[in-house]
């Protein structure tokens, strides 16, 4: 499969534990039923998603820099990351095609340290507050920026 059909699902810190951390916050869905989802979706509109997570800040870096080259698009949930990593938001950077941040919570209703995100200074948009519906808003969009290139 060429480039031009991929996009890439990357998820971050502590998401690996959905549907069994906060729910009152994250809901009960886990990560690999919102993969399952985003896959199918995915195949429904004649592109391959790839999902990555890891809790490991270089593992993230490491994904991001291999994917120049593979994926049309990028959809990213950098967890705790997103309030931290200016490493993450440089990689993301050097990508060409567009990106969508996903935060299942509203992070401007948390707390004060999860306001701000570096990662949305490069992002064509962002989509939080969501649940799991999030993700899949974040897909139909990246597959809209695409499609209208």
């Amino acid at each position: 499969m060429n480039k031009l059909s991929k996009i890439l699902v990357i998820n971050g810190p502590n998401l690996n534990l959905l549907g069994d951390r906060e729910e009152n916050i994250y809901g009960t869905y886990t990560l690999k039923e919102i993969e399952k989802k985003l896959v199918k979706i995915g195949n429904d509109s004649s592109y391959k998603v790839d999902c990555f997570q890891s809790n490991i800040e270089g593992e993230i870096i490491n994904c991001i820099q291999k994917s120049y080259k593979l994926y049309l698009g990028i959809i990213i949930n950098a967890g705790g990351y997103s309030h931290t990593s200016i490493a993450i938001m440089d990689a993301l950077k050097v990508f060409k095609g567009p990106i969508i941040e996903v935060h299942m919570s509203n992070i401007y209703a948390r707390e004060k340290f999860r306001n701000h995100s570096y990662v949305s200074y490069v992002v064509n948009g962002s989509i939080c507050g969501l649940g799991e519906m999030g993700y899949e808003f974040a897909l139909n969009s990246i597959i809209y920026l695409i499609t209208s290139e």
